[in-house]
């Protein structure tokens, strides 16, 4: 749909003064991402106003209420520890998409195919 100047100027000011987001405005006036935002910018230089530093961003953000279940035992380590948490994790699932687990340490290891199981 076509909107006069006005109309796209009314529509940058909302975005601009962060009354709507971006994907907000896509859904009411039925424009795509990038007009909003151009919409916006048209807004903002004939205005001679600065660029929008908002805190909020204009993506869609889902917030949980609560930390995820764990996460009292990795609050409580270093930060070596949780790099070599974080090592481990990336070895895991790169066996796990190559279709295999590794149970148990050094000559006690146990590799277990997962051709019949679906990993994905």
């Amino acid at each position: 749909m076509k909107y006069f100047k006005e109309e796209r100027l009314v529509i940058g000011q909302r975005i601009y003064d962060g009354e709507i987001s971006r994907y907000e405005a896509m859904e009411e006036y039925g424009i795509g991402e990038q007009t909003a935002r151009d919409y916006m910018r048209l807004y903002r230089t004939l205005n001679h106003l600065p660029p929008r530093c908002s805190q909020r961003s204009s993506y869609p953000i889902v917030r949980t209420s609560a930390a995820p279940a764990g996460a009292e035992e990795y609050e409580s380590m270093t930060k070596e520890e949780l790099i070599h948490e974080l090592i481990n994790a990336k070895i895991v699932e790169a066996r796990l998409k190559k279709g295999y687990e590794v149970k148990g340490d050094g000559t006690q290891r146990e590799y277990t195919s997962l051709d019949s199981k679906s990993i994905k």
